[in-house]
């Protein structure tokens, strides 16, 4: 007994024509079918549109009656807390009749009234609730807050007091605080709006189609819970793509609506219009959804019985055109039988060509003789075909060798960077341009309490930056992504960094640009300096504080050792006199070296005083030329004030006493190192918008080692007790401070065995 498999191949065609014949009835099958598709969803593709955009348009009509209805409920009782005939110097009586007239109005006013500020119930309608605490309802409390109106709701006390209905009673909250003739707010306001009117709106428009076309209706609040529906989905919670659709709609102001098919929890699926209301002029709307359905069963019935016609059609036509087919395959077929006899030939290895004298057709005969090249050359390429494998095969090894090495060598590289990363005692952070934090190590939580997998992805400003300098971060973030460029790239600068606990630690920081495949980041490295703050901190304080104690007994030192050099307490003996000289210059050193300190912590601590005044610069120099003409007469030096082209006119916003004291320094230090018979120039020059000070001498030069140095604290380029001439070392260190803090700079120029110039520059005015 055969099987099924043979059995059914022993019915399948063997000779071409029959294939054909075949093919002919599949086509024109598969034609109708793809005809009948295309036709159907063309047709449900407008009958979707159709219906959907009209159930679309009746949603939207719902919506826009609903928003436009709370609206006039939500003015009214905000133009009702605005009369002034409510107040508590009305009469009671009278109060109550004003009530009335509003809910007599309006048919779906259930209650209205009024509760004082401490939540009982003043007045109200019919003396409904009236000396009832509603401080705790949510209405009385939000309108407080400036929340005028409240989703649907059942009201149990007030339910009792009304008529009983087959429907629970539900209710709207509208109410808005109640203000005196001082504006003072002495109570609320409050309304309960009865969803017996959403219900009437809903059957206004959809009255003359509900019925006829299965559509159903369906309010949904902003939680998705349904208000008003079918007696199945009243109260149900729904997640349907439609709501999520109408929720992601643009606020436009105004009812946006649209369609989609969709499967409900029913197990039915409907085609579905809806439209969410977005409020309606000041009110701002409760975020109500309407869904208008009609079952896609009873929407595209019209489209099924196209397609039905459609299929019989088609039928017909497929066996109308197997016959057709079955005479056609005979007429084409007869010369490729005589191709595949040919071919069969040549395969049992008789020298026959397949080129055909008698072919019918130039096709066939073409084909016979390009097959025959054909062939030769297909035995070439498999002979090519062979040995380009073996090569290929060779290079793939090859390159799988070497990719495996570089994948070993990155692996390698990886894991050595993630070792010294995590062992390192700095604290690293990675961060992207848009802020967020890629990177952390294990330094960086000891440091700011936060572990690595709670801080990637996050602002690194948020996590890091104390709040009052965030506005600067984001600024500098910013400015780079802008212009590319970062103030603190490749510096060393100290910065306040916020921890977890929301202390603040003082770091030391660097800050490079580094590149991946994913993109560039922020490298930074932050060492804790808190300690060495504190302990900078603790010194300055303590040099203050010695300073001052030791200014005062020293100045009357001074005075008194002055007093006995001048002879005040009588002409003393040689010896003595050459004692109490010495003693006296010591004194006065030891006095300017704590005027000096004391200085230099004013400005530290940014206390110096400054008296900037605009005035002619020439003479505040030739000033200090003359008050240093006693020590360089006493050194043998020259001094010399030169003016350049326009220094008279030369204004600039100086102190001058602070201009003075910084030139008395360079002075001093050219007349200390300069050889008795030169000359100390002093020159004023002008150009640029600048005003130039520059003092010059004739000495031997600063030495090369020590001219990173010059402007340092305590640097002298003799340190030896042997040096030729006293000083702090601090002198340059106040003159460069008091530059700066007049928004110029100061330099020099050094040539060894020539002599030195400091320049000084100045805005002028």
């Amino acid at each position: 007994m055969p099987t099924v498999p043979t059995f059914f191949h022993r019915l399948l065609p063997r000779a071409l024509g029959a294939w054909m014949a075949l093919a002919f009835a599949l086509l024109s099958i598969v034609f109708t079918l793809v005809l009948s598709a295309v036709i159907e969803r063309k047709a449900t593709e407008q009958v979707k549109s159709g219906i959907g955009y009209s159930l679309a348009d009746r949603a939207a009509q719902t919506s826009d009656k609903l928003e436009r209805g709370m609206f006039e409920r939500y003015r009214e009782v905000g133009l009702i807390a605005r009369r002034h005939d409510l107040g508590a110097d009305v009469p009671l009586a009278r109060r109550r009749e004003t009530l009335e007239r509003v809910q007599a109005s309006y048919g779906y006013y259930s209650w209205i009234g009024l509760a004082g500020i401490d939540g009982r119930v003043q007045v109200a309608a019919r003396g409904m609730l009236e000396g009832v605490d509603v401080s705790r309802r949510p209405w009385f409390d939000n309108a407080l807050k400036g929340d005028h109106v409240g989703d649907v709701h059942e009201a149990v006390l007030l339910a009792k007091l009304l008529p009983h209905q087959a429907e629970p009673w539900r209710f709207v909250d509208v109410a808005f605080p109640y203000l005196d003739e001082r504006g003072n707010t002495v109570g609320v306001l409050g309304a309960h709006l009865s969803w017996q009117w959403a219900r009437d709106v809903e059957r206004s428009v959809m009255a003359d189609v509900g019925a006829r076309s299965n559509v159903e209706a369906l309010i949904v609040d902003a939680g998705g819970s349904v208000l008003l529906g079918p007696p199945d989905s009243a109260g149900r919670k729904l997640s349907l793509p439609s709501l999520e659709l109408a929720r992601g709609q643009p606020s436009s102001g105004k009812v946006m609506s649209g369609y989609v098919v969709e499967r409900w929890p029913d197990g039915k699926s409907y085609l579905v219009g809806y439209a969410r209301g977005r409020g309606y002029a000041d009110y701002p709307g409760l975020g109500w959804t309407v869904l208008v359905r009609q079952e896609v069963l009873d929407a595209y019935g019209p489209v099924r019985r196209l397609r039905e016609y459609g299929l019989i059609a088609g039928v017909l036509l497929a066996a109308l055109f197997s016959l057709a087919g079955v005479l056609v395959a005979r007429r084409i077929t007869q010369p490729l039988g005589e191709l595949a006899e040919s071919a069969r030939r040549i395969r049992a290895g008789e020298p026959v060509k397949l080129g055909t004298e008698n072919g019918r057709y130039v096709e066939v005969q073409a084909l016979s003789g390009t097959l025959d090249a054909l062939v030769a050359d297909l035995m070439q390429q498999r002979k090519e075909l062979k040995e380009l494998n073996a090569t290929l095969e060779q290079r793939v090894e090859q390159r799988t060798r070497e990719l495996e090495q570089a994948l070993v060598t990155v692996r390698a590289g990886k894991q050595r960077i993630d070792t010294i990363l995590g062992t390192v005692q700095d604290a690293f952070v990675a961060i992207d341009l848009q802020g967020r934090v890629v990177d952390w190590n294990a330094a960086a939580e000891a440091m700011l309490g936060w572990q690595r997998d709670e801080v990637l992805g996050r602002l690194a400003v948020e996590l890091m930056v104390p709040a009052r300098l965030r506005p600067n971060a984001l600024a500098a973030l910013q400015r780079f992504r802008d212009t590319g460029e970062l103030e603190i790239h490749g510096h060393r600068v100290e910065r306040v960094l916020c921890r977890r606990d929301g202390s603040e630690v003082e770091v030391e920081m660097t800050a490079a640009i580094a590149g991946t495949p994913e993109g560039p980041f922020f490298s930074i490295f932050a060492h804790d300096i808190s300690g060495r703050k504190q302990v900078e901190r603790m010194k300055n304080e303590f040099v203050s504080t010695v300073s001052h104690e030791l200014r005062t007994p020293l100045t009357s030192i001074s005075a008194s050792l002055a007093l006995l050099a001048d002879g005040m307490a009588g002409e003393l003996p040689a010896d003595a006199q050459g004692l109490v000289g010495i003693a006296n210059a010591s004194s006065e050193r030891l006095v300017r070296l704590i005027g000096d300190v004391l200085d230099l912590q004013k400005m530290d601590a940014g206390r110096m005083e400054s008296g900037r005044e605009v005035q002619p610069v020439l003479p505040v120099a030739e000033g200090a030329v003359a008050s240093m003409a006693g020590l360089a007469a006493r050194a043998g030096v020259a001094l010399a004030c030169e003016a350049g082209p326009g220094a008279a006119a030369l204004r600039a916003g100086i102190d001058r006493d602070r201009i003075v004291q910084v030139l008395a320094n360079l002075l001093s230090n050219a007349v200390k190192f300069s050889e008795a018979g030169t000359t100390v120039t002093t020159r004023v020059d002008g150009g640029d918008g600048r005003v130039r000070l520059s003092v010059a001498d004739q000495g031997s030069g600063i030495p090369e080692a020590f001219r990173e140095r010059v402007f340092q604290r305590f640097a002298q380029a003799d340190g030896t007790n042997s040096r030729r001439s006293g000083g702090t070392g601090l002198g340059l260190s106040i003159c460069k401070a008091i530059v700066e803090e007049h928004g110029g700079t100061i330099r020099f120029d050094s040539v060894a065995g020539q002599g030195t110039t400091f320049v000084v520059e100045l805005p002028a005015a």
